[in-house]
Protein backbone atom coordinates (compact mmCIF):
# COMPACT_ATOMS: atom_id res chain seq x y z
CA UNK A 1 0.00 0.00 0.00
CA UNK A 2 1.03 3.36 -0.85
CA UNK A 3 2.15 5.02 2.46
CA UNK A 4 0.41 8.87 3.14
CA UNK A 5 1.21 10.95 6.01
CA UNK A 6 -1.54 11.79 7.64
CA UNK A 7 -1.41 14.78 10.31
CA UNK A 8 -3.59 14.04 13.17
CA UNK A 9 -5.06 16.80 15.39
CA UNK A 10 -6.61 14.22 17.95
CA UNK A 11 -7.50 10.74 17.84
CA UNK A 12 -11.06 10.98 17.79
CA UNK A 13 -10.82 12.91 14.57
CA UNK A 14 -8.62 10.17 13.10
CA UNK A 15 -11.34 7.50 13.13
CA UNK A 16 -12.86 9.58 10.57
CA UNK A 17 -9.74 9.19 8.02
CA UNK A 18 -8.04 6.55 8.95
CA UNK A 19 -10.61 3.93 7.26
CA UNK A 20 -11.20 5.73 4.67
CA UNK A 21 -8.09 6.17 3.53
CA UNK A 22 -7.31 2.30 3.76
CA UNK A 23 -10.75 1.63 1.33
CA UNK A 24 -8.33 3.79 -1.18
CA UNK A 25 -5.61 1.21 -0.63
CA UNK A 26 -3.40 3.79 1.13
CA UNK A 27 -1.77 3.49 4.53
CA UNK A 28 -1.97 6.62 6.89
CA UNK A 29 1.12 7.04 9.07
CA UNK A 30 0.41 9.61 11.56
CA UNK A 31 1.87 12.82 12.29
CA UNK A 32 0.99 14.40 15.85
CA UNK A 33 2.32 18.05 15.29
CA UNK A 34 0.08 20.39 17.32
CA UNK A 35 1.76 23.27 19.11
CA UNK A 36 -1.44 24.85 19.28
CA UNK A 37 -3.28 22.95 22.13
CA UNK A 38 -3.01 24.39 25.33
CA UNK A 39 -2.71 24.47 28.57
CA UNK A 40 -0.58 21.37 29.23
CA UNK A 41 -2.66 18.72 30.38
CA UNK A 42 -4.81 19.05 27.68
CA UNK A 43 -1.70 19.18 24.90
CA UNK A 44 -0.62 15.69 27.34
CA UNK A 45 -3.95 14.27 26.96
CA UNK A 46 -4.54 14.74 23.38
CA UNK A 47 -1.30 13.45 22.39
CA UNK A 48 -1.20 10.76 24.88
CA UNK A 49 -4.66 9.26 23.35
CA UNK A 50 -3.11 9.35 19.87
CA UNK A 51 -0.36 7.21 20.88
CA UNK A 52 -2.10 4.69 22.36
CA UNK A 53 -4.72 4.74 19.69
CA UNK A 54 -2.36 4.30 16.92
CA UNK A 55 -0.50 1.41 18.87
CA UNK A 56 -3.83 -0.49 19.61
CA UNK A 57 -4.34 -0.43 15.66
CA UNK A 58 -0.84 -0.82 14.55
CA UNK A 59 -0.67 2.43 12.89
CA UNK A 60 2.79 3.88 12.58
CA UNK A 61 2.92 7.24 14.76
CA UNK A 62 5.76 9.81 14.60
CA UNK A 63 5.63 12.71 17.32
CA UNK A 64 7.50 15.76 16.52
CA UNK A 65 6.98 17.30 20.28
CA UNK A 66 6.37 20.93 20.71
CA UNK A 67 4.36 22.16 23.13
CA UNK A 68 4.63 25.79 21.89
CA UNK A 69 2.71 27.90 24.08
CA UNK A 70 4.54 30.97 24.02
CA UNK A 71 5.58 31.37 20.68
CA UNK A 72 1.61 30.50 19.66
CA UNK A 73 0.19 32.83 21.78
CA UNK A 74 2.77 35.42 20.43
CA UNK A 75 1.74 34.54 16.61
CA UNK A 76 -2.02 34.49 17.37
CA UNK A 77 -2.17 37.69 19.01
CA UNK A 78 -0.51 39.68 16.30
CA UNK A 79 -1.83 37.29 12.96
CA UNK A 80 -2.59 39.78 10.70
CA UNK A 81 -4.98 37.04 8.92
CA UNK A 82 -6.83 36.01 11.99
CA UNK A 83 -5.30 33.40 14.51
CA UNK A 84 -7.08 30.41 12.65
CA UNK A 85 -5.34 31.11 10.03
CA UNK A 86 -2.38 31.17 11.18
CA UNK A 87 -2.62 27.97 13.33
CA UNK A 88 -3.58 26.37 9.86
CA UNK A 89 -0.20 27.65 8.31
CA UNK A 90 1.86 26.99 10.58
CA UNK A 91 0.94 23.45 10.93
CA UNK A 92 0.35 22.43 8.09
CA UNK A 93 3.40 23.64 6.50
CA UNK A 94 5.29 21.85 8.94
CA UNK A 95 3.26 18.33 7.65
CA UNK A 96 4.04 19.46 3.68
CA UNK A 97 8.15 20.12 4.71
CA UNK A 98 8.20 16.89 6.64
CA UNK A 99 6.06 15.10 4.00
CA UNK A 100 8.82 15.97 1.40
CA UNK A 101 12.07 15.62 3.51
CA UNK A 102 10.74 12.21 4.85
CA UNK A 103 9.92 11.00 0.81
CA UNK A 104 6.63 10.82 1.18
CA UNK A 105 4.50 11.29 -2.29
CA UNK A 106 1.29 12.74 -0.47
CA UNK A 107 -0.03 14.04 3.19
CA UNK A 108 -3.38 15.24 4.74
CA UNK A 109 -4.84 16.29 7.72
CA UNK A 110 -7.59 14.80 10.16
CA UNK A 111 -8.74 18.94 10.38
CA UNK A 112 -10.57 17.89 6.99
CA UNK A 113 -12.78 15.82 8.89
CA UNK A 114 -14.19 18.69 11.58
CA UNK A 115 -17.51 20.23 10.95
CA UNK A 116 -16.05 22.99 13.44
CA UNK A 117 -13.17 24.13 11.25
CA UNK A 118 -13.22 26.08 8.12
CA UNK A 119 -12.96 23.35 6.07
CA UNK A 120 -12.42 25.73 2.73
CA UNK A 121 -9.69 27.50 4.44
CA UNK A 122 -7.72 24.35 5.41
CA UNK A 123 -7.77 22.73 2.04
CA UNK A 124 -6.49 26.51 0.53
CA UNK A 125 -3.90 26.86 3.05
CA UNK A 126 -2.65 22.61 3.00
CA UNK A 127 -2.65 23.07 -1.19
CA UNK A 128 -0.17 26.33 -0.73
CA UNK A 129 1.66 24.68 1.60
CA UNK A 130 2.14 21.59 -0.73
CA UNK A 131 2.90 23.80 -3.76
CA UNK A 132 5.65 25.31 -1.17
CA UNK A 133 7.13 22.11 0.01
CA UNK A 134 7.01 20.34 -3.71
CA UNK A 135 4.57 17.41 -2.41
CA UNK A 136 1.12 16.49 -3.11
CA UNK A 137 -1.81 17.38 -0.76
CA UNK A 138 -4.29 14.42 -0.49
CA UNK A 139 -7.57 16.93 -0.75
CA UNK A 140 -10.70 14.40 0.75
CA UNK A 141 -13.64 15.66 2.78
CA UNK A 142 -13.88 13.03 5.98
CA UNK A 143 -16.91 15.44 7.46
CA UNK A 144 -19.53 12.98 6.36
CA UNK A 145 -17.59 10.20 8.64
CA UNK A 146 -17.47 12.55 11.69
CA UNK A 147 -20.36 11.79 13.38
CA UNK A 148 -19.47 8.25 13.17
CA UNK A 149 -16.14 8.70 13.95
CA UNK A 150 -16.77 10.80 17.06
CA UNK A 151 -19.34 7.93 17.99
CA UNK A 152 -17.00 5.24 17.62
CA UNK A 153 -14.36 6.99 19.81
CA UNK A 154 -16.82 7.48 22.97
CA UNK A 155 -17.62 4.00 22.58
CA UNK A 156 -13.78 3.21 22.84
CA UNK A 157 -13.28 5.37 25.85
CA UNK A 158 -10.65 8.16 24.03
CA UNK A 159 -10.19 11.08 25.45
CA UNK A 160 -12.70 13.92 23.84
CA UNK A 161 -11.94 17.19 23.88
CA UNK A 162 -14.53 20.57 24.20
CA UNK A 163 -12.57 22.83 22.59
CA UNK A 164 -10.65 23.30 19.29
CA UNK A 165 -7.10 23.33 21.30
CA UNK A 166 -5.45 27.20 21.49
CA UNK A 167 -6.41 29.01 24.49
CA UNK A 168 -8.31 31.66 22.90
CA UNK A 169 -10.96 28.94 21.56
CA UNK A 170 -11.08 27.62 25.40
CA UNK A 171 -12.36 31.03 26.19
CA UNK A 172 -14.72 31.23 23.31
CA UNK A 173 -16.00 27.57 24.63
CA UNK A 174 -17.20 28.91 27.94
CA UNK A 175 -18.25 33.03 26.60
CA UNK A 176 -21.19 32.32 27.88
CA UNK A 177 -19.70 31.27 31.54
CA UNK A 178 -17.66 33.66 31.49
CA UNK A 179 -20.25 36.32 30.75
CA UNK A 180 -22.43 35.48 33.12
CA UNK A 181 -20.12 34.92 36.28
CA UNK A 182 -18.62 38.71 35.15
CA UNK A 183 -22.72 40.08 35.54
CA UNK A 184 -23.03 37.61 38.66
CA UNK A 185 -19.40 39.19 40.28
CA UNK A 186 -19.73 42.61 38.97
CA UNK A 187 -23.40 42.88 40.89
CA UNK A 188 -21.61 41.55 44.06
CA UNK A 189 -18.47 44.12 43.75
CA UNK A 190 -21.35 46.80 43.03
CA UNK A 191 -22.82 45.95 46.26
CA UNK A 192 -19.92 45.72 48.22
CA UNK A 193 -18.77 49.37 47.25
CA UNK A 194 -21.84 50.79 47.96
CA UNK A 195 -22.21 48.62 51.73
CA UNK A 196 -18.40 50.11 52.09
CA UNK A 197 -20.02 54.05 51.16
CA UNK A 198 -23.10 53.96 53.32
CA UNK A 199 -20.68 51.94 56.66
Amino acid sequence: MTKVLLHCCCAPCSLSCIEPLKGEGLEPVALWYNPNIHPWKEYVARRDCLVDYASSIRMELIVAENYGLKSFVKEAVNASDGRCSMCYRSRLDFVAKYAAEAGFEAFTTTLLASVYQNHELIASIAQSSADRYGVSFLYRDFRPNFRAGNARARELGLYMQSYCGCIFSEEERYDKQIRRDAERFGRVAAAQAEDGRDG
